[in-house]
């Protein structure tokens, strides 16, 4: 900013701006001593440091202290909260499909069901169940039977047959 221009949220042309960007030092600090404007030189920088009491030589990192060093506890305990809130969204997550896959499951037995009553009509499971048994039975019956016999008896029997068929035609 420039000498000639006035310092943004003055309100008067003493330059006290009020108390309250003081952050209550008004006080215990000369208002004639608080400059709301740039300055012209150098020199004139060092003078007002020099009545408010300040050595202008002091660099700015002589006020710095020493960087603050996160110490490698806090650096494992804030990894490990990072790591407690990914195991909590994951357990959500997985909450949420294994309802899902329950709503799948329920929703296909009852597709299943109605698909076999309209199939099969009334007690569709109990149809399905003698249609097995019976499918059993006769699988049982069928391993029994001498095939070797049979294939040997019914081979010319089907040979003859078909040469019946060719000589029609």
């Amino acid at each position: 900013m420039f000498k000639d221009q006035p310092a943004v949220g003055t309100e008067n042309n003493r330059g006290d701006a009020g108390d309250s960007a003081l952050n209550g030092e008004g006080s215990t600090i000369n208002p004639d001593l608080i400059r709301r404007e740039g300055f012209a030189s150098e020199a004139e920088y060092r003078a007002y440091f020099a009545t408010l009491g300040r050595d202008v030589s002091a660099t700015a990192e002589e006020y710095v202290e020493e960087p603050v060093r996160i110490a490698e506890k806090h650096v494992l305990e804030s990894r490990l909260q990072e790591l407690r809130w990914e195991l909590e969204n994951l357990q959500a997550r997985l909450h949420v499909i294994r309802r899902q896959a329950a709503t799948v499951v329920t929703e296909n037995v009852r597709w299943a069901d109605s698909s076999a009553h309209a199939q099969l009509g009334d007690q569709p499971w109990l149809k399905l169940a003698g249609a097995m048994a019976g499918a059993f039975v006769i699988t049982r019956g069928l391993r029994r039977l001498p095939w070797g016999t049979v294939a040997t008896t019914a081979l010319p029997l089907a040979v003859a047959a078909m040469n019946r068929k060719f000589a029609r035609r």
